[in-house]
């Protein structure tokens, strides 16, 4: 059985830094491009950030690149968004995804395998 379990979420203020983790088990997770998409109440879900099987390449959202990093660490089956300068429009559930389309690009949920439940990241202004 699948499982993707996000960690890291919680209440800041703007401008502070926050690192989700997701933790992966019951796939070969190097086998999987990872992605990070979020949801914020009443809209749909977009893509944030995409990283490759075995990291060489990344994809972010025009509305993050610069402030969020994403990275895997296939050792650990885990994969991380690093946000920086965090905004109040950037409060969302944030959701990691894993998938078998490749190459990585923006992806669509469509695109996605497996999901996990989410963390939520509120940021006050």
């Amino acid at each position: 059985q699948v499982q993707l379990v996000e960690s890291g979420g919680g209440l800041v203020q703007a401008g502070d830094s926050l690192r989700l983790s997701c933790a992966a088990s019951g796939l070969t997770f190097g086998r999987y491009s990872m992605a990070w998409f979020r949801q914020a109440p009443g809209k749909e879900r977009e893509f944030v950030a995409a990283i490759s099987r075995f990291a060489v390449t990344t994809y972010y959202a025009d509305s993050v690149k610069g402030r969020v990093t994403i990275s895997r660490d296939n050792a650990k089956n885990t994969v991380y968004l690093q946000m920086n300068s965090l905004k109040p429009e950037d409060t969302a559930d944030y959701y990691c995804a894993a998938g078998l389309a490749t190459p990585i690009r923006r992806f669509s949920p469509g695109d996605m395998d497996y999901w996990g439940k989410g963390t939520l990241v509120t940021v006050s202004s």
